[in-house]
C-alpha cells in the first residue's frame, strides 16, 4: 500500500509539475511585442509617466476627430475594422488604457473610472483635440459616458457599445477575469497564463465562437503578457465598483448610439434598455447574433450602423 501511494504521489507531483512547465509564462518586455503589435501607424506618446501606445489617422483636418476606447483586457486594435472604414473620411484616434496593451500599468496604479476620465481628457488635451466623437466597449464605454458628463465640452456626440456602467450580474464571465478577481490564484497567474484560457475567455466573449482565430488570440495572449498587464488586472477588479455611478447616466447630454451584441453574456441586452431609457433622445441597434465585442467580432455590420448616425446627425431637423 505505501508503495502504491508513493506512486500515486510521485505521478501527481509530476502531473503538477508538468502543467506549471507547460503554462510558465513570464512577463514580456514592451520592446519584444512592438514589432507585431506597434507596427506604423502606431506612436507613442509620453503622458502620466507612461509611453501611451496610440494610433491617429484620417484627415487631420477633420473639426470634430472620433476617438475609441477598448475594454477589459482589450487594446486599440479591437478597432481595427472601425478604423479602415471611418478613416477613409474622419480623423479616428485610438490608444491602449492604462493597465492593457503596450501602454501598461499606471505608475499611480489608479484604475477607478475617474482616473481613466482623466486620462482620456489629457489625450485628447496632448493632441490638441478640443471636441470629439467618444466612442468605448464595456470598459471604455463606461469611461466614454463617464468623460462626457464631467467634461460636456469635449463630447459632441457618443457612441456606446456594449458599454458598462450599471450594477452588473452577469450570465457568464470569462475564466481569465474570474481567476484575476480570485485571491491566491491571482497571484499565481502572473507567472503562468494556460494559452487555453486565453482562448476560452475570447470564445465567451463571442456570439459566434468559431470567428475566434488563432491570430486574434495571439494578440489577447501577448498582449496580456506585456509586462506589468496582469498584475494591473486584479487591481483594476478591486477598484472597480459595479453601478456605483449608474445614476450619473441620466446626465448625458450629447447625441448618443448605444450598440449591443444580443447575444452578450457579460454585460446582457438589458442593459442596453437601461442606457436607451436614460439618455434622452438616444438611438439603440442591437445584432441578435452577435456578444460583447460586435464592433470586433462583426466590424462591417456594426460601423455600418456607426456611418449611419453620423449622417443623421449631419442632417438637418425638419421642421
Amino acid at each position: 500500500m505505501k508503495r502504491v501511494l508513493s506512486i500515486a504521489g510521485l505521478t501527481f507531483v509530476l502531473l503538477v509539475t508538468g502543467w506549471v512547465v507547460s503554462a510558465w509564462e513570464p512577463d514580456r518586455p514592451v520592446e519584444s511585442l512592438k514589432a507585431r503589435w506597434a507596427a506604423p501607424p502606431s506612436t507613442f506618446v509620453p503622458l502620466h509617466g507612461m509611453d501611451v501606445h496610440l494610433r491617429d489617422e484620417g484627415p487631420r483636418d477633420d473639426p470634430m476627430p472620433i476617438v475609441l476606447l477598448h475594454g477589459t483586457s482589450a487594446s486599440l486594435h479591437t478597432w481595427d475594422g472601425w478604423t479602415a472604414a471611418l478613416s477613409k473620411h474622419r480623423r479616428v484616434i485610438r490608444f491602449d488604457l492604462p493597465g492593457f496593451g503596450l501602454t501598461g500599468p499606471s505608475p499611480s496604479a489608479d484604475y477607478t473610472i475617474a482616473a481613466y476620465r482623466r486620462f482620456v481628457v489629457a489625450v485628447l488635451d496632448a493632441l490638441s483635440v478640443k471636441t470629439c466623437v467618444l466612442a468605448g466597449n464595456s470598459l471604455g464605454g463606461e469611461i466614454a459616458w463617464a468623460t462626457a458628463v464631467a467634461a460636456p465640452e469635449r463630447v459632441s456626440a457618443l457612441i456606446l457599445v456594449d458599454a458598462a456602467g450599471h450594477r452588473l450580474e452577469s450570465v457568464s464571465v470569462p475564466i481569465g477575469f474570474r481567476a484575476a478577481r480570485t485571491p491566491v490564484l491571482n497571484k499565481l497567474f502572473l507567472k503562468l497564463l494556460p494559452r487555453r484560457i486565453v482562448t476560452s475567455s475570447v470564445r465567451n466573449v463571442y456570439g459566434d465562437p468559431s470567428k475566434v482565430t488563432d491570430e486574434l488570440v495571439d494578440r489577447y495572449f501577448e498582449l496580456t503578457l506585456r509586462e506589468g498587464n496582469r498584475a494591473s488586472l486584479p487591481q483594476r477588479f478591486e477598484q472597480a465598483v459595479s453601478g456605483a455611478n449608474e445614476a450619473d447616466v441620466k446626465k448625458v447630454t450629447a447625441p448618443t448610439l448605444i450598440l449591443w451584441g444580443g447575444q452578450d453574456r457579460l454585460i446582457p441586452p438589458a442593459h442596453a434598455m437601461l442606457f436607451a431609457t436614460e439618455i434622452a433622445g438616444s438611438t439603440l441597434v442591437t445584432f441578435p447574433e452577435l456578444g460583447h465585442v460586435p464592433q470586433e467580432e462583426d466590424a462591417p455590420a456594426t460601423v455600418t450602423a456607426v456611418e449611419r448616425f453620423f449622417a443623421a446627425q449631419a442632417s438637418p431637423t425638419p421642421p
